[in-house]
């Protein structure tokens, strides 16, 4: 009945369009002033505080950051055109090169909103002008800013590594093969569509032109690099490596003497309101844990689906369905903190791997990035595009098709992402 109470506070506020992180606050103290009265209420803030300032949470602000300065120093039209030159050959070689930079992109700043943004306002018009439909256009860059989410660094990788208390370097590693394979699924579909409608060709293949896009992008190659080497070679935190990737997103952007500071002001102020909701939904979050683990309802809910079935793959079935449905309604980040301290009881019992299934909540997500109502990666591209969000669905449900593919395999198939992670630390 308490948690019915709770549920219902939550879905009324949610309706009357209260911010999420407000609603989860409010539905958290009415479950605490019911079970434990006003006395519970005095610590409230400084348990909000210190679950928003945790040290691995500070990787987040800096990854965005690195993001809009590579975007403002010139380092991403460098990008464009070095894989222009590279795949650009290709028939329909912008979908590729839109893949591809994504793709690159997503190694610096673990967001897809970031990377829709930085890179559809460039690409997209590009595309609509050499004859790609705006919903194809839309749909390409939108299920190809997703990869932001599964190639390393990844923010909601962090966020589900500080919930879960598991290794993020263990995830980065985790979502480097998935991510690759996402990205070659993409660019086949994207192929499949440039065949069936004759899409342009950009540009012959030219050796020279191939050195010398290398040569001028080359300081920017240094960056995932430093970045996942050190993240990889175990020299750096994750934390820490934000930090070195925006002091050499700094450099980079120095040396190319481009800094477009109107753009860069923009950007930071974009990512600081970004990382605002982010840490707000943390801080509620915390609340509603606590609660929530006083109540024993994580403890229940693992109980109860383990007095159904014990296979590891029906239970992964099972959180898979509910994981697709709830990326429908709820961003990456809430989805994240409102549901991963509930199950996670329940993942320890079945003996998953906290590891695995934290790709496997992050490749869910990256689908519901795409899922409309909320689809909010979805939505920024076609606003760029300035398409309908139901003709762009048409066009990118074949893509989305690509990533529930991984998904399957990611979570099936468990070698396929945690090879690597069993190379470099078991």
């Amino acid at each position: 009945m308490l948690i019915l109470l709770c549920f219902v506070t939550l879905l009324v506020l949610i309706c009357i369009n209260v911010p999420i992180a407000v609603a989860l606050a409010v539905a958290a103290i009415v479950g605490l002033l019911a079970t434990e009265g006003t006395g519970s209420l005095v610590t409230v803030a400084l348990d909000m505080y210190d679950g928003s300032t945790k040290f691995s949470l500070i990787a987040i602000p800096m990854f965005v950051l690195a993001g809009a300065l590579m975007n403002a120093g010139g380092i991403t039209d460098r990008l464009i055109n070095f894989v222009s030159a590279l795949i650009g050959f290709v028939r329909g070689g912008l979908a590729m090169v839109n893949i591809g930079v994504s793709l690159f992109f997503a190694e610096i700043s673990g967001s897809a909103v970031a990377d829709v943004a930085a890179l559809g306002s460039i690409l997209i018009p590009q595309m609509k002008k050499r004859g790609y439909s705006a919903p194809f256009a839309a749909a390409v860059t939108s299920s190809s800013a997703s990869l932001a989410i599964i190639i390393p660094p990844s923010i909601p990788m962090i966020l589900y590594a500080t919930s879960a208390n598991t290794s993020v370097e263990q995830l980065f590693v985790a979502g480097v093969v998935p991510g690759l394979l996402g990205a070659a699924g993409l660019m086949l579909v994207a192929y499949m569509f440039a065949v069936k409608y004759n899409l342009p060709v950009e540009e012959a293949f030219n050796t020279k032109r191939v050195f010398e896009t290398f040569m001028d992008a080359l300081p920017a190659f240094t960056l995932p690099i430093i970045i996942l080497g050190g993240i990889f070679g175990g020299w750096v935190t994750a934390t820490e490596a934000a930090g070195l990737a925006v002091i050499a997103a700094l450099v980079v952007g120095a040396w190319y003497r481009e800094f477009n500071f109107r753009h860069l002001r923009r950007a930071m102020l974009d990512g600081g309101m970004q990382t605002a909701v982010v840490m707000l939904l943390v801080a509620a979050s915390v609340l509603m844990g606590g609660f929530l683990t006083r109540a024993q309802v994580p403890q229940q809910l693992a109980q109860s689906i383990l007095d159904f079935t014990s296979n590891q793959y029906v239970i992964l079935a099972i959180l898979n369905v509910f994981f697709l449905i709830i990326g429908f309604f709820l961003h990456s980040a809430a989805a994240i903190i409102l549901v991963i301290p509930i199950v996670i009881p329940l993942i320890n019992a079945a003996g998953i791997d906290p590891v695995h299934f934290g790709l496997v909540v992050t490749l869910n997500l990256a689908i519901g990035q795409q899922t409309p109502p909320v689809a909010s990666v979805l939505i920024t591209a076609c606003a760029v595009a300035r398409a309908n969000i139901w003709e762009v669905s048409k066009v990118n449900i074949y893509f989305v098709g690509v990533l529930f593919a991984v998904l399957m395999l990611c979570t099936y198939v468990p070698v396929v992402p945690m090879f690597l992670v069993e190379y470099f630390y078991r």
